[in-house]
């Protein structure tokens, strides 16, 4: 086995130094995005909830309170990651986006296809749904890590 370096210069020209760079580049906007997510499903399940009378009032104040806080630390963290907001979300292809345009989804409405991830989840959230599966994990041709799972994934308490 041969192995072979190569040099590098050391001022860094790999490194993105542009603002430009930065927000497209690195774990930063996808954490963020996954983040916003999350964030929206639960505003949808509070409006979900608040909708169907099983929030009280002071719940409902808890919880836009706890939204808002939510939503104002991944407005900063875009700010110290130099990320437009306006720019998480990821185009999945045929999927559709991870998350929906803004305005363009409210929960509870009936859509014939869902537009993006966050309200096929939502959707799924609200019905309930069971997924059972077996995982091996191997390498050279041994099954060395085995996974029987079953989630179970609804907004409502079982």
């Amino acid at each position: 086995m041969t192995l072979v370096c190569t040099p590098c210069n050391s001022d860094n020209e790999l490194l993105p130094t542009s603002s430009e760079n930065k927000s497209k580049a690195g774990l930063a906007p996808l954490l963020l995005t996954v983040v916003e997510l999350v964030r929206q499903l639960l505003e949808a399940q509070i409006i979900r909830r608040m909708e169907g009378g099983t929030l009280s009032d002071s719940d409902l104040d808890r919880a836009a309170e706890s939204l808002q806080k939510l939503q104002e630390q991944i407005l900063h963290l875009c700010t110290i990651f130099e990320v437009d907001p306006k720019e998480l979300n990821i185009d999945l292809g045929e999927l559709g986006s991870l998350l929906p345009a803004p305005g363009s989804y409210y929960p509870g409405e009936s859509s014939a296809n869902p537009s993006s991830i966050l309200e096929l989840v939502d959707r799924l959230l609200n019905t309930g749904v069971v997924v059972e599966g077996n995982v091996d994990i191997g390498l050279a041709q041994l099954d060395l890590i085995h996974l029987k799972l079953r989630l179970v994934l609804t907004s409502q308490p079982i």
